[in-house]
């Protein structure tokens, strides 16, 4: 998905589904930025694979909704308003989420 078409393309996923996916994005860029989407540790807010359980959980929401189109588009968006590097942890995170592929 390029620049330009995740900001100015086509939405991917119905429209009737804006708002959830508008808070699940935001959602995901505020963990990432609080908590990191990878820890060292397990344990608390993170699964025994070390990652983040309510990343994971919106992972899982975001490719119900809209397959692995919409998880790229909320990855692209985490990208460009966490960083490259949170955004890294996310795709690692999300492997074997949905259709997800690392």
């Amino acid at each position: 998905m390029g620049f330009l078409s995740g900001i100015f393309g086509p939405q991917p996923y119905p429209s009737e589904y804006r708002k959830e996916v508008d808070d699940l994005i935001a959602n995901l860029v505020r963990i990432g930025k609080m908590d990191d989407y990878l820890s060292e540790h397990s344990g608390g807010l993170f699964n025994a694979q070390s990652r983040h359980i309510e990343a994971i959980r919106i992972g899982r929401r975001l490719d119900e909704i809209g397959g692995l189109a919409l998880m790229q588009y909320a990855y692209s968006q985490v990208r460009r308003k966490a960083g490259k590097q949170l955004a890294s942890h996310l795709e690692y995170a999300w492997d074997d989420v949905g259709h997800w592929v690392h």
